[in-house]
Parts: C-alpha cells; structure tokens; sequence
C-alpha cells in the first residue's frame, strides 16, 4: 500500500485537532528526546574512554617519601630541567705538583657516602677488602702499571667527560662529589695499583659472580606478601561504596572478566588529559568520577587496586600502543628522556640498563638488568623495603639514587617514560605482585 505525504499530514492533523491527543503527542515527543539524548551521551561517553576526574592524582605539593634521601640536588639535571655544570673542554692543569696520600686515596674510593665512589663500578685492588666491587668499569688493580701520568689520572677522576663525553663514569670533581685535594689523594692510591686484586670469595669477583635468577614463587602467599593485596584488601575496596553511593563493583560485577587483560594495553595516550595514562593514575581520577574515593597514586588503596588490576591480567602479553600520532610521540618523548643524564652522578636510564652500556654488569652488589624484563613484574614486593613499589616509584627511588631531583609520580614525563619502558617489553607476559630484592 502507498501514502503519499498530504496522507500523512491529513492523519496527523485529525489526531492533533483533539487537545487530550496533542498532550498526549508531546509527552511521547519529550520522552523520544530524553532517551536520544541520553543513547547520545552514552555514545560519546564510550567514544571517550571511562570519566576521568580532572584532578591532581597525587599529593600537592609533592613531599618525597619519608626516609629517604634528602639532600639538595636542584642544581643538576632531572626530567624536566637541565641545569648541570657545563662539560669540560679541555683537560685542567693541576696548579701543582700532585702529592696525594694514597692511604686517604683508599679510603675515598670505597666511601659509599659518595654516590658509591669508585669501587660500585671498578675492581680496585685492595680497596674496600675487595669486597663486592662492581665492574661497570675496567678492572684498575694494574693501572699503576699503565704509564699514565698524573695530569691524565687527575683529569679522568675529576671529569673524564674530557676524554671520552659518553663516558658513564660521574663528573666527581665537575659536579664537587670531591674537591681537588681529595682527588690527589686517589689518583696517589692509583699509581699504587700494581697487582691483580685478591678476592676473599669467588662471590666477590664481579667478573666471576653469577648473575641473579628470581625462582620464588611470586604467586603463592606464603612467600609473597603482596598477595594479601590481591586476594583480600583489593577486593575488599572494590565492593567499598564511596561518597557518591557506588563502588567499582557497581559497574563492574565481574572484574576477573572485565579486565581479563585491560593492564596489558597500558600505559596509554589520554587525549582528554593530554598525557600518558598508566594504571595508578587511572585508578585515581576513575574512581574519584564515579565512586568519589579520593585514592590518590601511592596511597595504599591505590596500590592495592593498580596491583589487583595488573594481577587480573597475569599472562597476557604486554602491548600498548605506539603507533597512534600522538602516542608515537610520548614514546619518543620518553626515549629521550632514557638518555639524558641526570643528577650529581649524570647517569641516565640507558647509562645503566641499556645493552651496549652497563646492563648485565654489576654495580656494586646490585645487577643492572635490561631494560627488557624490567617490567613485567611490576608492582612488586621489595623484599629490602619490606612494600609494594609501582613502577613509578621505582622511577623516583633510580633518580633519587642517582643524586637526583625526583618528579611527582603522576609527572606526564613519567608517563612518557613508562610508555617507552612498556614498548620495550612488548610480548612479555605480566606476572604480578611480583617479588624482588
């Protein structure tokens, strides 16, 4: 059958000449309106991404974590400054003659109060009892045998940028580490050096020491106490309904189904905060949107949630995205921040993680992983802090170490960095809590 449109329009006049119909007819009209509006909003509410609370995600001002360093590093470069003594441009000429005594030499090189003075990175005969020395660089126990003189050996300690600018060794005497004074003294020890050094243990040996293998168990409770989070305290606050009268559990009843492998994808690029978005800092502003918690990133309830989320996606494959415009962008933003150096030490995070450098050496006792491996465990128990660190905790304590400003942990340099960290650990496989020294 065909109806034509003045049909139609003689239909819908006789039904609006009656006024009960005409109401009626608005009514129906209003309600349509208000359904299309709010499938509307839906609609472009998925097409952004979950509400995000516009809000600092962590404490303002940031304060560093108590007990930790607290010494003033403003004038060497962080993240988001560079305000380091220039490099040398030429080697100096001590104003004398070097008369150094070698027995405060000895001292100096093995004093852990320097940034871990020469011994973290060299094997140096007896100094420190030749006890655990690293070997991110040369053995030294022979360099008295080498011919150097001392205008060369003064000059390599107190800024052998000098020589070699990609050099990883810190600009002790550039960056005031030690004065001039002291450094005669160690480059007096050095010209003693002229024997191998004799370890007490085969352990002592960097170049023999074997590296580490974690083979604990890091999901069984009885051995990681971070599990706790994940099996009690995380799902206790999902069901925890907040100021606004819900709880994560009111959207999402099934989490284990939910977020089956949602932390493998992150971080991401945000472009409703213009920034990269890891777990943490989604946990605080989500929530905050729609429960009201005030979970703020370090916080215990957040560490607890973020852990329980990466926990949820045990086993799926770390991928973010790095090819979308502005996200190929944060990652390139965060591969150069892997390289510049930082801190009264100059160290950057490729100084000490990146193959051609110093990883699978020893600094010290500690080893220097890759970069590939360094996070797939993460949030993990830190077995020496007795806690759970994030990764970007794990980011602040590396630059405090290095005698470094640290940043806010939701600091959008973080975020650039942590994408370019994930990206390197593109097809592992997330294991968390996770369980290290």
């Amino acid at each position: 059958m065909t109806v034509t449109v003045t049909q139609m329009m003689q239909s819908f006049h006789s039904l609006t000449e009656n006024p009960r119909r005409r109401r009626w007819l608005a009514g129906g009209a209003l309600a349509i309106l208000a359904v299309s509006v709010a499938v509307a909003v839906s609609l472009q509410t998925r097409a952004q991404g979950p509400s995000l609370a516009p809000l600092a995600a962590s404490a303002r001002p940031w304060v560093r974590y108590s007990g930790w360093p607290t010494r003033d590093t403003s004038k060497f470069n962080s993240m988001t400054a560079l305000v380091s003594p220039p490099s040398p441009t030429a080697p100096r000429k001590p104003g004398r003659e070097l008369a150094g005594d070698p027995a405060a030499g000895q001292k100096l090189v093995a004093d852990r109060s320097r940034g871990g003075s020469c011994l973290a990175c060299h094997v140096m005969g007896p100094a420190g009892g030749a006890d655990l020395p690293g070997n991110v660089g040369p053995d030294l126990s022979e360099i008295g045998n080498a011919g150097r003189d001392d205008e060369w050996l003064f000059n390599y300690v107190y800024d052998a940028r000098v020589y070699n600018p990609d050099t990883v060794m810190p600009p002790w005497g550039t960056h005031g580490i030690f004065n001039e004074a002291e450094i005669g003294d160690i480059v007096a020890f050095l010209k003693t050096l002229k024997s191998p050094a004799k370890f007490k243990t085969a352990l002592d040996d960097p170049f023999k020491r074997p590296s580490p293998v974690e083979q604990r168990d890091n999901l069984d409770g009885m051995i990681n106490p971070a599990m706790w989070l994940v099996e009690e305290r995380a799902p206790a606050l999902w069901k925890t309904a907040g100021p606004a009268g819900t709880s994560c559990a009111s959207c999402h009843s099934n989490p284990a189904q939910s977020f089956r492998a949602w932390a493998a994808s992150m971080p991401k690029w945000e472009p409703r905060l213009n920034k990269v978005l890891g777990v943490e800092e989604f946990v605080t502003r989500h929530a905050k949107a729609t429960t009201g918690q005030d979970w703020l990133m370090q916080s215990e309830e957040n560490t607890a949630l973020s852990t329980y989320l990466r926990y949820l996606a045990n086993g799926a494959p770390i991928a973010p995205d790095t090819e979308s415009t502005q996200a190929k962008a944060a990652y390139q933003r965060g591969e150069a921040l892997s390289t510049r150096k930082i801190g009264a030490l100059n160290f950057s995070c490729a100084d000490c993680h990146g193959a051609e450098k110093s990883a699978s050496k020893w600094i010290r006792g500690q080893w220097l992983g890759e970069l590939r491996g360094q996070l797939d465990h993460f949030p993990t128990w830190r077995t020496s802090q007795q806690s759970v660190w994030d990764i970007r905790k794990r980011f602040q304590w590396c630059q405090v170490a290095i005698w470094a400003d640290d940043l806010p942990p939701d600091a959008p340099e973080y975020g650039d960095l942590e994408l370019y960290l994930a990206a390197q650990n593109t097809g592992q496989k997330l294991s968390v809590p996770g369980i290290r020294h």
